[in-house]
């Protein structure tokens, strides 16, 4: 049985994807849950789920982009339990197309998801963190926080813009009790691919290899009693951190041959806003069905053919 004094986390995004597979975790860990996204229907069938592991779940439907509804989700889950422990910044939507392909109204969109919601998220939890003298803000960012991709210029303005606020509360929040955590995933199958706004005219795969969700559900659970700032996921392609740094070109020539020939395939897709504006109606599942039993040595391989490729492509414009 669930104890009454179970840890009070509140979760954004917690519909679907790595949202949902964090609430399965904490969850069994005796959490008392409150649980937000845009929809109540899919909100109800991670709640039953929840509950069934022995939970106590609320449930409040929020759209992070609105400031007022967040400091409304943080008003019930005080209202609810008396306080917040953990408040899991986790709400995201994703967008396929170049800069000038995709729409401003989408463009700002998801920037006013992924990176002003997380602003809203602190400033509606930090004065209940104030007044309890601790509790643990825990940012879900990403490796595009710190490398970049073409095509994905919305999503990763926001990831960049979440790193440089996390770590700026931080240091604002030193010596507070109040702690400041970001994980940074890689590729993880989850459904937001599948839900994503594509203006490219060609269908969207994640680069591989995708980690189980599972994995950043539980470094989300571990990250406030851990004394590192910030948690990877996914080892393998955090390698592109220092190609990004030290070798520039050669990195921009890998990734747009990464998404031109991996990430973007065929032609004829449906132009989509996806989930940006709307939410499903259902709750989605915690994975996407993206992974594949591929050896390490494999992609390892194939990481190599592209590097190759993309160095070669990098001299030889170098020589013209």
């Amino acid at each position: 049985m669930t104890s009454a004094r179970g840890p009070v986390v509140v979760i954004t995004g917690a519909s679907s994807g790595i949202g949902r597979e964090t609430a399965r975790v904490y969850a069994r860990r005796g959490a008392r849950l409150v649980l937000a996204s845009r929809s109540r229907q899919a909100l109800e069938t991670v709640a039953e789920e929840c509950r069934e592991l022995g939970a106590i779940v609320e449930v409040i439907p929020t759209d992070v982009s609105e400031e007022g509804a967040v400091r409304a989700l943080a008003a019930g889950a005080v209202a609810a339990y008396g306080r917040i422990d953990v408040w899991v910044g986790n709400a995201g939507v994703f967008s396929y197309g170049t800069f000038e392909q995709t729409p401003a109204r989408v463009f700002r969109q998801v920037v006013e998801t992924n990176l002003m919601g997380q602003v809203h998220g602190a400033r509606a939890v930090l004065p209940y963190f104030r007044r309890q003298g601790s509790g643990a803000l825990v940012l879900v960012g990403s490796l595009y926080s710190r490398v970049t991709s073409p095509a994905l210029a919305p999503y990763i303005t926001a990831k960049w813009g979440l790193l440089g606020f996390a770590e700026v509360l931080r240091a604002e929040l030193r010596g507070s009790g109040i702690r400041v955590r970001v994980v940074l995933p890689s590729t993880i199958d989850t459904p937001i691919y599948q839900h994503a706004a594509n203006f490219t005219g060609r269908s969207v795969h994640p680069l591989p290899p995708a980690s189980s969700p599972r994995r950043v559900a539980r470094a989300i659970e571990r990250a406030p009693h851990r004394a590192r700032f910030a948690t990877s996921v996914g080892q393998l392609q955090r390698s592109a951190i220092p190609l990004h740094r030290f070798t520039p070109r050669a990195y921009d020539a890998l990734t747009r041959f990464t998404k031109d020939h991996v990430e973007l395939r065929g032609h004829g897709a449906e132009l989509t806003d996806g989930t940006v504006f709307d939410p499903p109606a259902d709750a989605a599942a915690a994975a996407g069905g993206w992974r594949r039993p591929v050896p390490r040595f494999a992609v390892l391989a194939l990481l190599a053919a592209v590097v190759l490729s993309a160095l070669a492509r990098v001299r030889g414009s170098a020589a013209h």
